[in-house]
């Protein structure tokens, strides 16, 4: 167990961010679970916008690595282009 006040402090304030963290990068997951079941090329391309500021915000933050971002944004605007 921590020793000190600020480990203490330390320990609310990591489980603060990791809740926040997990809420994020499940909202994005779903987002991108969305866009992906979609079929319609209108609400695609208009959701695609939406989903790619949600994963550029997670790889800002270190919530998802930057090359996965990058690997999901690629993937998901190739989803949408080949829709009709």
């Amino acid at each position: 167990m921590a020793n000190h006040k600020s480990a203490l402090k330390r320990i609310r304030s990591n489980n603060a961010k990791r809740l926040r963290n997990k809420y994020y990068h499940k909202t994005a997951r779903n987002a991108v679970k969305v866009l992906r079941n979609t079929t319609a090329k209108k609400e695609a391309s208009e959701m695609l916008p939406k989903v790619v500021s949600m994963l550029d915000k997670l790889a800002k933050r270190n919530i998802i690595h930057k090359n996965k971002a990058a690997n999901l944004k690629s993937s998901l605007t190739v989803h949408v282009n080949n829709l009709k």
